[in-house]
């Protein structure tokens, strides 16, 4: 069993601690400002086209997928969401996390619609954004679509080094369409080298407040 607990970050969200992993899902330094700055301004803003797919790795309490559909509905782009997660969280710690007071109303309303929709079936959240949640593990998923956008956001590499495989991130690759993008907060030498052997383009780029660096790694065309 996957025991949990709700640990207060430095700018007042919550993340949760597995204790099965030994890890937090999200940064202690904050992990709204750290979705915001990883998935949100250096994987989502990249593109500027009107039609965007996105696969998540580690769907977790679905911070990163209610930001994503927020920022999607902002500026009106068809966004179609897949996110993978081997342990969904169940309601009792979904319903104490304390998103409702450091999210946005319109925010916190997505999260609630994602974190309600039925497992294993595409459910339409709004106007611009659509999303499928996948109970499985990236190591024997079976990537029949294509994807522009993919967030990685596995635990570390010292906690799950299997997700982190350059055979993980060549499967990837091969769903990633040309110009897609992976962005990670992992910018270990492993992480990188595992991406450059699957053929992306490598980026380091700021990290978060109490991060030096992530990873934007770009398929070419």
């Amino acid at each position: 069993m996957n025991k949990i607990k709700i640990i207060e970050t430095a700018d007042g969200s919550n993340t949760l601690f597995s204790e099965e992993f030994n890890a937090h899902y999200h940064s202690l330094n904050g992990a709204l400002q750290e979705s915001r700055h990883i998935f949100i301004e250096y994987g989502f803003n990249y593109f500027s086209s009107k039609q965007i797919s996105v696969l998540e790795v580690g769907f977790g309490t679905g911070l990163n997928a209610a930001l994503t559909a927020s920022r999607a509905e902002n500026n009106k782009v068809k966004t179609r969401y897949s996110g993978i997660e081997l342990f969904p969280l169940n309601n009792e710690i979904l319903n104490k996390i304390n998103y409702k007071s450091v999210l946005s109303p319109n925010e916190f309303e997505l999260w609630t619609k994602i974190n309600h929709a039925q497992w294993e079936l595409e459910k339409n959240i709004s106007d611009f954004f659509s999303i499928e949640k996948l109970k499985m593990s990236i190591c024997n998923a079976n990537l029949t679509k294509t994807f522009d956008l993919i967030y990685y956001d596995a635990f570390a590499p010292e906690d799950q080094p299997e997700l982190w495989d350059k055979s993980i991130f060549e499967k990837i690759y091969n769903a990633t369409n040309p110009e897609g993008i992976l962005v990670t907060y992992c910018s270990k030498g492993i992480v990188k080298q595992a991406l450059r052997h699957a053929g992306y383009k490598v980026e380091r780029h700021p990290g978060p407040i109490g991060k030096r660096h992530i990873i934007r790694a770009i398929r070419s065309k």
